[in-house]
């Protein structure tokens, strides 16, 4: 039960580490970050069958398509966390490494490549956006902010254990 917690923490904080890495981004660059919101459109129209769309901006709105996206990515964030663990075992949660982390979390940039993008109309990989290789390299950055994030979230997470311990 106690790993269960570990890796809810650390998901939901990878992925917390990531947005505010898009919002940093956005400040001193101007980058805008993923927009979920069509994210959960796309999701939305799953229901219907609906799993590819030629643009997904130009899809009929979906009824709490902000919530859903919003929902399913940290969802994503804390199953990814859970394959980490899978992968390293638990040992990782109480002794966590950089190098495994930010394996993950760049492998995990083969989500959004493969599924995401071609199924929301920028084609594999961006290949259908304006700038394919600058929405790439976007992708795999914030892949990496990602594997940073469970490093980090793990790290404070033995941090806040360790200063338990002590009291």
């Amino acid at each position: 039960m106690q790993s269960i917690v570990f890796i809810l923490l650390i998901g939901i904080g990878a992925t917390l580490v990531m947005d505010l890495w898009a919002l940093l981004r956005k400040q001193l660059f101007g980058i805008a970050p993923t927009n979920w919101g069509m994210v959960g459109r796309w999701i939305g129209h799953m229901r219907k069958g609906q799993f590819r769309h030629t643009s997904i901006s130009s899809a009929h709105a979906v009824h709490g398509e902000s919530t859903i996206g919003w929902t399913a990515h940290y969802l994503i964030g804390i199953a990814y966390a859970a394959l980490l663990i899978f992968i390293c075992g638990e040992s990782w949660l109480f002794e966590p490494t950089l190098g495994p982390a930010l394996a993950l979390g760049m492998a995990t940039v083969v989500a959004p490549f493969f599924i995401l993008q071609p199924g929301m109309g920028a084609g594999i990989a961006a290949s259908k956006t304006p700038n394919p290789n600058t929405a790439r390299l976007h992708s795999i950055i914030n892949h990496v902010a990602f594997g940073v994030g469970l490093y980090l979230s793990a790290m404070i997470l033995k941090l806040v254990l360790s200063l338990e311990l002590l009291n």
